[in-house]
């Protein structure tokens, strides 16, 4: 499991519609060939697919074209966090149908975390290109998303944006007031990723902050040091949790016909019990 966590304080650089049906219509169905009723149906499913893409084209460029200092600061960070080119990450966005969500997340009073998933997603792509209604295959591939974090199955990194100010995000404020971290759940193993990210970044940041505020004192301050106890004992419980999780009986699977097929009377189900292989398996 790796993690990784910036801070930067201030110097930071339709299914395709099926238009056959509706233009023929049952008439003209029944006067043309089947073969001429395929082909035009065919075709008419080809450029609705055409005109699709001409739109998706037109609106990534609407919103490249609205890609700002503020989106640029994002792009970095991410590219950066999950070892993606800025290009890549770049074409991400703006293909994402929740792109909106970052307007959302930079205006004033704005959402206060942004959040991305890379991961494994199934899409189905179709084993004929003429037609949608072919056999499809589902194919795995990582993908880098927007998502509000409680729709989609978390699998693979976490990227997220957290607001420390409820002012508008502008290009030039951007790496003060937004902070920016990824935690990784390979396999969907979340608390184990949770516990490195709190355990191995976030406490011995917090440990070794020097100012926190209108509290001068620091770290020698009875609260600060309450706040930093409450921190540590909270991943302790994390941890202990994830070992009792982990750490459980599996019972070995055993194949019972052979044990019970001459079973006849209640005295050989007994002898039968006492044969039984007891076995458990024990991970810890």
């Amino acid at each position: 499991t790796e993690s990784k966590y910036h801070r930067h304080g201030g110097n930071l650089k339709t299914r395709s519609t099926e238009l056959g049906s509706s233009v023929t219509g049952s008439s003209l169905t029944a006067v043309l060939p089947a073969s001429t009723t395929v082909r035009k149906n065919i075709v008419l499913s080809g450029e609705s697919r055409k005109e699709l893409a001409k739109q998706a084209k037109v609106t990534k460029e609407e919103r490249r074209a609205q890609i700002d200092g503020r989106h640029k600061y994002l792009i970095s960070r991410l590219a950066d966090g999950i070892d993606l080119s800025e290009q890549q990450v770049e074409e991400a966005i703006i293909s994402d149908d929740k792109f909106q969500v970052i307007e959302q997340f930079f205006g004033p009073s704005g959402l206060k975390k942004l959040l991305f998933f890379y991961q494994d997603v199934l899409q189905q792509k179709s084993s004929t290109s003429l037609t949608s209604d072919g056999p499809t295959n589902n194919l795995s591939r990582k993908k880098l998303f927007i998502t509000m974090g409680s729709t989609e199955d978390f699998t693979g990194t976490c990227a997220f944006f957290l607001r420390t100010s409820d002012e508008v995000i502008t290009a030039s404020n951007v790496s003060q007031v937004v902070n920016f971290g990824t935690f990784d759940c390979t396999n969907g193993n979340i608390l184990q990723g949770l516990e490195f990210f709190l355990s191995q970044i976030m406490i011995p940041a917090l440990k070794s902050q020097q100012n926190w505020g209108a509290v001068k004192e620091g770290l020698k301050n009875s609260q600060i040091q309450d706040f930093l106890y409450s921190v540590d004992k909270f991943v302790d419980t994390l941890s202990s949790s994830r070992r009792n999780i982990e750490d459980k009986i599996q019972l070995t699977k055993v194949d019972i016909d052979i044990y019970v097929s001459n079973l006849q009377n209640p005295s050989d189900y007994i002898t039968a019990g006492e044969k039984l292989p007891h076995q458990s398996k024990h991970n810890g």
